[in-house]
């Protein structure tokens, strides 16, 4: 596929790999933009020429679930058949810890956009705080933010949203919280660790949990901590890892802590004594 030049032996060895791993994402960048910067890494040190927009066929790359700008932790990242396992990792639970600020709303529900509302808490307890989590927990109806990944008409609303276009809320949908608790409580701060399902918004909980309170809330920070069975502790590769021989080492791991079946199919690779499974 790389314009039929023989391929070094780097280079064969980075379009070799097969399977799902994981990076940390920084605060800061876009989701896509890691990805960006992994795949520009990956094919420097394989010597591959890239002319402009041929890159994204040479190599296939994807991740599963976006994190938000500014936001940091576990993102899942699939290389070649492994992209196609990517559908499950958005579907399954992941765990996050979330710094939410009382007091204060913004309409983008977190600390990058404009403060809309501000109200008392100094009344609000731990003890309030936490009788309100149980109210979260289990399945739950939650709206999604204005300020979303979301789409409308093939468009993302946080664009339609910056270019001043009237977005209509979306509809709440049933989402699943499988456990929820307070780690601190300093007003007005206070850290969450929840674990969810796919399609929830730790920020949409955090405003929730300010309006059930009668005030009002915005999210601080957020770090995804785990995403399925990667963990930000053990799994999570970081910047200066970012080598086809980490990599390498890093999806023998990783594809060895996936739920396999039998039935799965198992990915061919260059090596035969090697052998990844598939979740198609």
């Amino acid at each position: 596929e790389a314009g039929g030049a023989v391929l070094g032996k780097s280079a064969e060895k980075l379009f070799s790999l097969s399977g799902l791993f994981a990076v940390y994402k920084p605060k800061g960048p876009t989701s896509a933009g890691v990805l960006n910067l992994l795949k520009e890494r990956l094919l420097a040190e394989a010597g591959v020429q890239t002319n402009g927009n041929k890159r994204s066929q040479i190599l296939k790359i994807g991740h599963g679930g976006t994190l938000d700008s500014a936001a940091a932790g576990v993102l899942v990242v699939g290389i070649g058949k492994g992209t196609k396992m990517l559908r499950t990792m958005l579907a399954g639970s992941k765990k996050y810890t979330a710094i939410g600020l009382l007091g204060k709303a913004t309409d983008t529900l977190d600390a990058t956009g404009n403060v809309t509302e501000e109200k008392p808490y100094d009344q609000i307890t731990k003890g309030d705080l936490e009788n309100v989590l149980q109210k979260f927990t289990g399945e739950i109806m939650q709206v999604p933010p204005l300020y979303s990944a979301l789409k409308k008409d093939g468009e993302r609303l946080s664009t339609l949203m910056k270019r001043g276009e009237a977005v209509e809320a979306k509809p709440a949908r049933p989402v699943r919280v499988y456990s929820l608790s307070l780690q601190q409580f300093q007003p007005p701060l206070f850290t969450l660790d929840v674990e969810c399902g796919g399609g929830f918004y730790v920020r949409s909980l955090v405003s929730d949990i300010g309006k059930e309170l009668s005030t009002c809330a915005t999210m601080q920070e957020l770090t995804r901590t785990k995403q399925g069975p990667f963990t930000l502790e053990e799994h999570a590769l970081y910047e200066d890892k970012w080598t086809i021989d980490e990599i390498a080492r890093s999806l023998e791991h990783c594809m060895s802590i996936l739920p396999g079946e039998p039935s799965h199919k198992k990915l061919k690779t260059e090596h035969p004594g090697e052998t990844a499974v598939s979740c198609e």
